[in-house]
């Protein structure tokens, strides 16, 4: 158990948290932010993979071949940590890095055989995984949340 669980859990296991902090969506969503990323985290690590090796093989599956640049805008990674997932997934024979024809300073990065082979697998272990984040929910509720924070990330996104 973790402090943050600790204090808002006292010995007879009902919350002690007070009403207005439960009610504070950035606080839900800060809490729930550390406990997913806990359980991805750990889960994926079972399968010797991380949550970025996953970002990036999605993304070239889905979008194709990348420079680390384009990479990191589509997933998120700061481009000073691409070169490392970039590494450990090129170890692992996940992607393959080629010069850039246009731009011989550039890498072209592809997801390999082996890496697309692979995402099928991680897709599995993150759908089990998040059925463990979300047990309490109906498929039908899972939806409207995925939906809600979809538009909330999205407008934030378009806003900064």
């Amino acid at each position: 158990m973790t402090r943050a669980e600790a204090a808002d859990t006292p010995d007879d296991d009902a919350p002690k948290t007070p009403d207005r902090l439960r009610r504070q969506a950035s606080r839900q969503l800060s809490q729930l932010t550390a406990r997913s990323d806990r359980l991805i985290n750990e889960g994926l690590a079972q399968v010797d993979a991380r949550k970025w090796h996953y970002a990036v093989l999605a993304s070239l599956q889905e979008y194709g071949p990348g420079s680390q640049a384009t990479l990191s805008r589509r997933t998120g990674i700061y481009r000073s940590d691409m070169v490392g997932v970039l590494n450990e997934l090129a170890e692992r024979d996940l992607v393959e890095r080629v010069p850039d024809p246009d731009d011989r300073r550039r890498n072209i990065i592809t997801i390999s055989p082996r890496g697309r082979r692979r995402l099928p697998r991680l897709d599995k272990v993150l759908d089990d995984l998040h059925d463990q984040l979300l047990a309490p929910l109906s498929p039908a509720e899972r939806d409207q949340l995925a939906q809600l924070l979809t538009r909330l990330l999205d407008h934030h996104t378009r806003t900064s």
